[in-house]
């Protein structure tokens, strides 16, 4: 099955900085807003790790379940977990 999921992009493809949302629209009335909003700092992590917070929060905050969801070790977990904390750390402060 073919994924058509699309990922919100956010590295500029021409000089690599971060991208900034500039326009929101409704696609019932057609409204725009427009301005310089900066994406969540979830949004910024790649799919798989946003997906493996979500069923983290999902479980509780439970490694040992999410071990057993996975398939992996708790230390393993543990260490995804560990990859993901320093990523938001170092997303929060770039934005300073």
């Amino acid at each position: 099955m073919l994924n058509t999921e699309r990922k919100l992009p956010d590295i500029c493809p021409s000089c690599s900085a971060a991208l900034q949302v500039t326009s929101l629209g409704c696609d019932v009335c057609e409204t725009t807003v427009s301005g310089k909003f900066q994406l969540p700092i979830l949004a910024r992590l790649p799919a798989d790790e946003q997906k493996f917070i979500v069923e983290f929060v999902k479980n509780s905050g439970s490694l040992k379940i999410m071990a057993q969801q996975l398939g992996l070790s708790y230390p393993t977990v543990r260490n995804l977990l560990d990859d993901i904390i320093l990523k938001l750390k170092e997303n929060e402060k770039a934005q300073i």
